[in-house]
């Protein structure tokens, strides 16, 4: 009523009379749905009504810090907290005001002073708790969380924070006997048996991490996020059928998503159910076109079946999504390798070498595209550029080798040629089959007949 009251005020212009309280629960309705200048107006109007009231001051104190206005808020602070110095709620703008400012200490001191005046200690347990965790004192914060949990056992917020704690200090054992205790006084919170199945998960216990989530399944048949652990859990179990039934649990409880029907889809698959997995990746893609890992996902099955156009169709939709993504630049090289299209390919091995992905495999296979194109020196230069990554490498050795004799630089084709044979004996046959002409000349034959004596 004080609301409605407040708002047709404003629109006709009229006066009308607010008790101090009404406003305070007016300027709050305000802050909260964000309307910060209906907010302004209440407190302009409401000191006007009231001009000492100190909770309306405080209001004014907490937009001033809203818009930045941190010196004004701070001079008005102090006013206020010379005319009422137990007052907690000056001590927590105050803090508020320091913590803006990363002098999380001095926030911390002020929080503690608010703390010897405060009816609620849960609320200002858990700001002591976050200024410690800007702090990176995950110990501090955590035994302030726990305070919250002291005065109120069901406060899941501070709970949840306790546990990101000890993920953060990797102290995941401490953080399962920390649930288990929890547990042990509360055996039907849904809550903690989640957040010990994910301690179990990240372990790698997957057996106990199942179990925390049957539990917390079976408290909350309506839990989605424990059924999305639940199923992974069982992906890890290699249980991919029970997975699938438990993402698809959550797709009937709520919206569908895309990362759900993307792990369908890998589960089928890991079932060799290769028109169901493309099913879900569909669905996937569908639900959000930008999910790169989904085309990328129907490209694998595309290249699986030999389907090279569609492949090549479905890497392009990834390329136009994260083109700096080498690993797709390679699977969209290896699609054009198999339907011929070798400049394409050319291209995508240089846009590799582009993101700084010098794998081996990267040079090797430029190198024999230029030479499928005829563009041997090129083929050379990139080889060359290779072995100031990968030292004394047969595979780069005898390249070089073919390309050399192929100029007719004989000293140098002897050189690669030996170096290669050296490391490695058998890998000859790369010589034989990219450069045939070069492997049955005479004095090739001779070196490798050479080789193979003086090492026997």
């Amino acid at each position: 009523m004080s609301l409605l009251k407040f708002e047709s005020m404003l629109k006709t212009d009229s006066v009308y009379f607010f008790d101090s309280i009404e406003f305070e629960q007016i300027i709050h309705y305000y802050i909260d749905s964000a309307k910060i200048s209906l907010a302004k107006k209440a407190i302009k109007l409401g000191l006007t009504q009231h001009p000492k009231s100190v909770l309306l001051k405080l209001l004014q104190a907490e937009l001033m810090i809203l818009d930045g206005e941190i010196q004004k808020a701070s001079n008005l602070l102090k006013e206020l907290q010379a005319i009422e110095p137990t007052n907690e709620e000056i001590y927590v703008q105050q803090a508020a005001i320091y913590s803006k400012n990363d002098n999380h200490d001095k926030a911390i001191s002020l929080l503690k002073i608010a703390l010897t005046y405060t009816d609620d200690e849960a609320d200002i347990l858990s700001m002591i708790g976050m200024e410690y965790l800007y702090l990176d004192d995950f110990n501090e914060a955590r035994l302030n969380f726990a305070k919250c949990l002291e005065v109120d056992f069901e406060d899941y917020s501070s709970l949840y924070n306790i546990i990101y704690c000890f993920d953060m200090q990797n102290k995941h054992n401490e953080a399962i006997d920390y649930l288990n205790n929890y547990i042990n006084k509360d055996p039907y919170s849904e809550v903690a048996w989640h957040q010990l199945g994910r301690q179990y998960f990240i372990i790698e216990n997957y057996k106990e991490a199942l179990r925390a989530f049957d539990y917390a399944v079976l408290i909350d048949e309506f839990f989605v996020g424990a059924y999305l652990e639940k199923a992974k859990t069982l992906e890890q179990l290699n249980n991919f059928e029970e997975a699938i039934s438990n993402y698809k649990i959550t797709i009937e409880l709520d919206d569908p998503t895309s990362f759900v029907f993307l792990r369908i889809g890998e589960c089928y698959e890991k079932l060799n159910k290769t028109t169901q997995a493309i099913q879900f990746y569909k669905k996937a893609v569908h639900e959000d076109p930008l999910l790169d890992k989904g085309w990328v996902a129907i490209t694998n099955l595309n290249i699986r079946e030999k389907k090279y156009r569609k492949a090549l169709f479905h890497i392009n939709k990834a390329l136009e999504i994260d083109e700096l993504n080498s690993k797709y630049w390679r699977k969209y090289a290896e699609i054009c390798l198999n339907i011929d299209l070798f400049e394409e390919a050319e291209n995508a091995f240089k846009q590799c070498l582009l993101l700084k992905d010098f794998d081996l495999t990267i040079w090797l296979g430029l190198s024999d595209v230029l030479c499928f194109l005829g563009e041997y020196e090129d083929a050379l230069k990139y080889l060359l550029k290779s072995k100031s990554y990968f030292k004394n490498f047969a595979e780069i050795e005898y390249r070089l080798s073919g390309l050399c004799f192929k100029f007719k630089n004989d000293k140098k084709g002897k050189k690669y040629l030996s170096s290669a044979l050296f490391i490695n004996f058998e890998d000859q046959i790369i010589l034989k089959e990219l450069f045939p002409e070069v492997y049955k000349m005479e004095k090739v034959k001779n070196i490798i007949n050479s080789f193979k004596k003086t090492s026997q």
